[in-house]
């Protein structure tokens, strides 16, 4: 059993290897193991290519934040096949069950992580009795998303972070033009994506629902995801104007933030590709903390997140950047 062990955790390093390896033109998905631990998080191969971000002026539900609809290029890039669960996310929230499982699965070096930011265990379950192993991790503000993306970094030696909105809605969209990545026809809705009608009021676990067709699940539904992207209303009338060329809204300002997919909360339309969803300080209001935990904790029980390996890693300074943005002192 030892040595079957041991040719698994070769054999998956060895797999890490060859991705990193491969030039962006021959992406290839593959499965992320977690070193010390057990766990695993399934990487999918997005194709580089460009669309047409925003929704067209006839698209039901259409709200003026989804236009103009503009031309966007997206290198290649890899995105999580489901939103990060609490398996994963509880080994960075606390620092004693990284230990425990490191422990009974030697091959890491805890140090790595030691002086990773991390937040204070909660005094309550942050899932609040909706469901833990295999569910999606909620509750979380963009800053913690940030720094499990840190975290995992310093697992595993990979440059991982949260996606762009743009990378988020041409992943979603899977080479499709329409609403929804199955259609137009909000009635095939159930077989793709939990929301208010048919959650029962909760989230539930990922990839139970049908994928899309990059084999991505849970993209429309059960929790809506945390972009790196700062919320601009007119930023596609800025982008289609020339007025900015970056390819994404940096952060400059604590609210709002861009949160993408909908939720086992919501109704159909706020789960269409194109549909943007700010983040706003009402969700800080409930605190699930005393003290308040300002920078890692919200009461935004329908958003969670997935992360995204671009082809290319960026340098030490860039990956620095993208941990620690500014104002972050504040979040």
């Amino acid at each position: 059993m030892k040595l079957k062990k041991a040719a698994l955790l070769v054999a998956a390093c060895s797999l890490s290897a060859f991705v990193r390896a491969q030039p962006p033109t021959a992406l290839q998905s593959y499965t992320q193991s977690i070193a010390g631990s057990t766990l695993t998080y399934d990487m999918v191969a997005i194709p580089g290519g460009e669309f047409m971000m925003g929704s067209p002026e006839a698209e039901k539900g259409r709200k003026p934040d989804e236009g103009p609809q503009h031309k966007v290029k997206i290198e290649p890039f890899w995105m999580g096949k489901m939103e990060v669960t609490w398996d994963l996310f509880d080994l960075f929230s606390f620092h004693n069950m990284e230990k425990e499982m490191a422990a009974k699965n030697p091959g890491f070096d805890l140090a790595k992580t030691d002086a990773v930011t991390r937040p204070s265990p909660p005094y309550v379950d942050m899932s609040f009795g909706m469901g833990r192993a295999g569910y999606p991790a909620i509750n979380m503000t963009q800053y913690s998303a940030i720094k499990f993306c840190a975290w995992l970094y310093a697992k595993t030696g990979i440059f991982y972070r949260l996606p762009t909105e743009a990378e988020w809605e041409y992943a979603c969209r899977a080479g499709t033009k329409t609403p929804y990545s199955f259609g137009a026809d909000p009635k095939l809705l159930d077989q793709f994506a939990w929301f208010n009608g048919n959650s029962g009021g909760s989230y539930k676990k990922v990839g139970t629902k049908k994928p899309n067709p990059w084999g991505l699940h849970d993209m429309h539904g059960n929790v809506m995801e945390w972009t790196l992207d700062q919320y601009i209303p007119d930023y596609y009338a800025q982008k289609a104007k020339g007025t900015v060329t970056e390819p994404y809204a940096k952060v400059t300002q604590l609210y709002p933030n861009s949160v993408r997919g909908g939720s086992w909360d919501d109704e159909p339309l706020v789960l269409r590709s194109a549909a943007r969803t700010p983040s706003d300080p009402s969700w800080k209001v409930l605190d699930p903390q005393t003290p308040k935990s300002e920078w890692w904790l919200t009461s935004a029980s329908f958003v969670g997140f997935r992360v995204v390996r671009p082809a290319k890693q960026p340098s030490e300074e860039e990956i620095k950047a993208y941990y620690n943005p500014p104002l972050i002192e504040d979040y």
